[in-house]
């Protein structure tokens, strides 16, 4: 299997660099993996797609301001971006591993000074991330929300502002720790959900973070060496029996997300879902056994991305290219705040 089984061409102007007006104005690609017919939707006409007992899987996690400029004390500016809190010290969650850019490295005991007196401590390295112990009693997550902005993706060109801080965050976030929005939640608003619910749909929870690592290209042909990022996830135990009853009752999980699908997933590994919460670096690729989900609503993703494998393995690899050629002839919008896409998976 070739990284470049998964590429496409995208014109640029299809990249979306703002959300759409409302939350719910997307349009919806709506692919069978069964038969590969595609057909384009408007989102709104979701409900029109549920059956009673059906269950939706949101994944909650909150987009945390996780970037920071400051500089080194000895000199030089910094970009920190937190990738996640790691532990607490002396009771208060103040030690994080981040994505660090300067023009040089610090060093471990250098200090780094950011806005309003801010200052941390580089105490040493872990792979390709730096630990930084921040002064003071303030969490980490009271800091950023302090001084950080949001960490909008590399492809999104213009700097976060309140509108981004609002739009990019889903209406049911409640659990601090992400660094990227689960973007097929984007879509979603209150009266959105209420008509899910209205259709007979049972609306349920899971917590994936979704670190820095989501943006990381594979960068070796050879699918196989690449290495996923680790992501920390919680599956509630009101969740696996919301799961079980559905399925019980003849309905079909869907997954809202590519974050809320490898959760489900990782927690059904043995065959069986599983409440809990641990690690998981699952990467999913053609070929690979679905235990859980039966339908997938996703944004359009990157090219030669791990995503792409992912939507690859639900849909057929066939399908999936099919589908994101006529994506790109009908202009759809793509990525973060691009159009979604309604996928029934393939076996």
């Amino acid at each position: 299997m070739k990284t470049s089984d998964f590429d496409y061409e995208l014109p640029e102007a299809l990249i979306a660099q703002h959300p759409a007006a409302e939350r719910t104005a997307s349009r919806m690609l709506h692919l069978d993996g069964r038969s590969g017919q595609v057909v384009d939707r408007q989102f709104v006409a979701l409900p029109n797609f549920v059956r009673p007992h059906d269950i939706f899987i949101f994944n909650d996690t909150k987009v945390i301001k996780a970037r920071i400029h400051g500089h080194k004390q000895s000199g030089g500016a910094v970009e920190v971006l937190v990738e996640r809190v790691v532990r607490s010290v002396g009771g208060h969650a103040n030690v994080a591993l981040v994505h660090l850019r300067a023009s040089k490295s610090p060093k471990p005991g250098g200090r780094l000074l950011f806005a309003q007196g801010v200052q941390a401590t580089m105490t040493h390295r872990q792979d390709d991330l730096f630990a930084l112990a921040f002064d003071g009693e303030k969490s980490v997550y009271e800091i950023l929300e302090q001084i950080g902005e949001v960490p909008l993706p590399p492809y999104i060109t213009h700097s976060a502002d309140g509108t981004d801080e609002a739009r990019y965050q889903t209406v049911y976030a409640r659990v601090d720790g992400s660094v990227a929005a689960p973007t097929a939640g984007l879509h979603f608003d209150e009266a959105m959900l209420a008509s899910l619910r209205g259709a007979g749909a049972a609306l349920a929870y899971v917590t994936l973070h979704v670190g820095a690592g989501t943006f990381r290209p594979v960068r070796d042909d050879d699918v196989s060496k690449h290495t996923m990022h680790s992501e920390w996830y919680c599956v509630a135990d009101e969740t696996v029996a919301a799961i079980a009853t559905a399925k019980a009752r003849g309905g079909r999980v869907i997954a809202v997300g590519t974050t809320s699908l490898r959760t489900l997933e990782a927690a059904s590994a043995d065959g069986t879902l599983r409440a809990g919460s641990n690690e998981t670096t699952l990467f999913v690729t053609p070929g690979f056994i679905f235990q859980t989900v039966d339908r997938l609503i996703t944004n359009f993703h990157l090219p030669k991305s791990t995503l792409m494998m992912l939507v690859s393995a639900f849909a057929g690899t066939e399908n999936t290219m099919r589908a994101y050629r006529h994506a790109v002839a009908e202009r759809y919008r793509f990525f973060s705040y691009g159009d979604a896409m309604l996928i029934e998976r393939q076996i």
